[in-house]
């Protein structure tokens, strides 16, 4: 630590109220732990969706398969660590033996730590989890979920659009759950000139396993301790994929 930085952030600690001082440790805490792991952890797929969704169920399988012919191809999967989807994705890595790291976070209700997990981390904050889901990834896919996961899609693309983070490939998996949305999307906020219809190339929806698998592989494998963001230039952001 530097002299000069050491001396901004004893003024700013010495300007926080007790709590806000707290909380702003316990803020950083989240953060660096993140951090940390990602650094030993080579950079690869994250799966979002429902933790509600069983085995048995179809989207189950289908991450469970992702999850496993992702990891065939060398790449790490990363989830939010709970049962469903996340289960899912993390335990068809596993299986065959590839790295399946999880994010978790306490809940009321639904979370708690799968089994098929080599590397876990506990968050206390969602923002500090999220942070480091995005971090994780070379490829966002989502699985039908919630609230949760609309929240993980919506604020991702929403970072993607204005050029925050480079534009990666992001896959909604499911047509028939997904449409109503894109819809949606193309149709009322593009209709009403929130956003440009462009927009919605960012991201695309499929039923293809195979084809999320490609997207990983034309990235490529990031050596572990490197990581695509570390070099972000608003201006070089990889392109988002387009539909059709």
């Amino acid at each position: 630590m530097n002299a000069d930085f050491e001396k901004r952030l004893k003024a700013l600690a010495a300007s926080l109220a007790p709590e806000d001082l707290d909380r702003a440790a316990e803020y950083a805490h989240d953060l660096s732990q993140g951090l940390n792991l990602l650094r030993t952890i080579p950079q690869g797929v994250t799966v979002f969706g429902s933790a509600r969704v069983r085995e048995g169920d179809k989207y189950y399988n289908k991450a469970r398969e992702l999850g496993a012919e992702l990891a065939k191809n060398g790449h790490a999967i990363t989830t939010g660590g709970g049962p469903g989807i996340m289960e899912a994705a993390n335990r068809g890595a596993y299986e065959y033996g590839g790295r399946s790291v999880g994010l978790n976070i306490t809940l009321e209700h639904e979370q708690f730590a799968n089994q098929y997990l080599t590397d876990v981390l506990e968050f206390k904050y969602f923002f500090a989890r999220k942070v480091m889901l995005c971090m994780a990834s070379k490829v966002f896919v989502y699985f039908p979920g919630g609230f949760g996961t609309f929240d993980e899609f919506t604020e991702i693309l929403c970072l993607m659009q204005e050029n925050k983070m480079p534009r990666m490939p992001m896959y909604l998996f499911g047509k028939s759950y997904w449409k109503g949305l894109d819809k949606f999307f193309r149709t009322k906020v593009a209709g009403h000139n929130y956003i440009h219809l462009a927009d919605t190339h960012i991201y695309k929806m499929t039923d293809n396993i195979d084809e999320i698998v490609r997207a990983a592989n034309r990235i490529g494998h990031p050596r572990v301790n490197e990581n695509l963001y570390d070099n972000f230039d608003p201006r070089k952001s990889m392109p988002a994929i387009r539909k059709g």
